[in-house]
This record gives structure tokens, sequence and C-alpha cells, in this order.
């Protein structure tokens, strides 16, 4: 059984979906693991999102473990960054009596320090290729919109010290052209970027069905990840991703598995209606 650590400000639906749906699936039978304990940097009565968040959690009969980060920056000088390392070590104080296979960030809205990297197989979803855009989603969704992109996706990668630099996982693809894409692509011919930004930015309907389309896999393609290391078809050790040979993979050679095929059946069989 794969033993897994989730990490999450909790800050609102989307957090609280990916938890829901992953925690179904244990339940479902689909994903042979266990949820070890689920950790916030809020404590309850920060934020209505993060107490909604808490709420699922106990729903669940899930282990909480919280530790308010915006109350650890009160008594800091300087920048968060500079004191990134002292707070992680408190929590990784906070957490020392659960022993994980891979931690999930779902929503965890700090960047790991280099300490916890090394501590926990931390994975994290980026929404893009391996190849690219890189940033939020929000730049990732229009930089595809201005290069006129085809097919976008998303990656699991592993969080390390060089922040979105880790080995890729795995990835899916999401095409962006074809069906119902077909006209809002048209709808943009007659006017520049700059304008439309402007005038409605993201409720722009390309912009939004592009991160429609994206946003129903990403909880397949975790869901597919973690059962892939459940199954051996990827291996991690000592923080690093591991080829069939036993050997370390270079950052910059990993590709990661294709689940396209395996997200497929999995929201076939949910009964998804797939965008395109």
């Amino acid at each position: 059984m794969l033993r897994i650590g989730w990490f999450s400000t909790g800050r609102g639906e989307g957090s609280r979906g990916l938890l829901q749906f992953v925690q179904q699936q244990i339940l479902g039978g689909r994903l042979d693991a266990r949820i070890e304990f689920v950790f916030s940097n809020r404590e309850r009565g920060e934020a209505e999102g993060s107490d909604q968040y808490f709420k699922l959690v106990e729903h669940f009969g899930l282990p909480l473990v919280t530790s308010s980060s915006a109350e650890f920056r009160r008594g800091k000088p300087g920048r968060f960054a500079d004191h990134r390392e002292e707070y992680d070590q408190q929590v990784m104080e906070l957490l020392s009596s659960y022993s994980p296979d891979i931690c999930v960030l779902a929503g965890y809205m700090l960047i790991a320090s280099g300490a916890m990297c090394r501590a926990y197989h931390l994975l994290n979803l980026h929404p893009a290729l391996p190849t690219g855009p890189i940033g939020t989603w929000q730049e990732v969704i229009w930089e595809l919109i201005e290069s006129r992109a085809t097919h976008t996706g998303a990656m699991v990668h592993l969080a390390t010290e060089d922040v979105d630099r880790g080995p890729v996982l795995s990835y899916c693809t999401v095409p962006i052209t074809g069906g119902g894409f077909t006209p809002l692509w048209a709808d943009l011919e007659e006017h520049e970027m700059s304008e439309l930004k402007a005038d409605q930015g993201e409720e722009l309907a390309l912009f939004q069905r592009i991160r429609q389309a994206q946003y129903q896999r990403e909880p397949y393609l975790l869901l597919e990840t973690l059962r892939s290391v459940d199954q051996g078809q990827v291996v991690l050790r000592d923080g690093q991703l591991i080829d069939r040979n036993g050997h370390a993979i270079n950052p910059a050679d990993s590709t990661g598995l294709c689940l396209d095929e395996g997200i497929m059946m999995a929201m076939e069989a949910d009964g998804v209606e797939i965008l395109s």
C-alpha cells in the first residue's frame, strides 16, 4: 500500500476537489494507497476557504496537521524566503511520526526548502507540458493563445531545490484545436492580444475552455501517476527519479511517462464528457 503525505494550503475549490477525488479513488479501490496525513500552512480561522478544506479532511477522517506560515512570518524580519528552511524544519518535526512513501503538493502555496525536498519525495502538478510553457497556469494559457498552440497538457514532476526544474515523472496531452475550439480561435482573428487581455481578460471564452480542458484531466493525471509509482513503473529513491537500470535520471533528460491512454480510460469509466 502506497503511503501518501498531502500538502495543501487549502485555499479554494480546486484544492478541495483534488483531495476529494483522490480519496474517493482510494475508498473505491482504484488506488491501493492511504493518505497518512494532510498538512496545511494555515490554522483554523485564518480564511474561509481553508476552514472548508479542514471540514473535508475531517469528513474523511484523515489526520490533519497545521502550522500557520503567516503567524511564523510575523515573528521574523526580512523576507519569508530567508526563513523558509527554519519554517520547514518546524513542519517536519510536526510530521516526524509519519513515514510517507511519497508526498503530493496539491495547492500548497509555499516553495519547499531544500531540506524538505531532501526529506520527502514531493510531487508537484504543473499545468503545462514538459516542453513548456512555464509560469503560472494563467501565464501558460496566455502564451498558448499568443503562439496559436495546437496542444497543451499537464505534468507531474519531482520538487527539488531548483524550483520547477525537477525530473518529470509523467504527463498528459490536451488538444486545443478542432471541435468546440474552432470557433473560439476564429473569434480572435480580428483582435489584438493586448485588446483581448484588457477587455475580456481571463473571461475570454477560449481562455476558459483551455483551462477547463486541462483542469478535467489533472486529477486523473495525478491518480495515474500515483498508480504508476505504486506499481513500480516509476521509481523514486533518495530524492531522485531512477531508470530501469537503477541509475538516477538527470532532470534535463527526463521526459516522463505519457499517461494519456490510462487517463482516457479512467475518464470514460467515470462517464466524464471530455472537452474537445
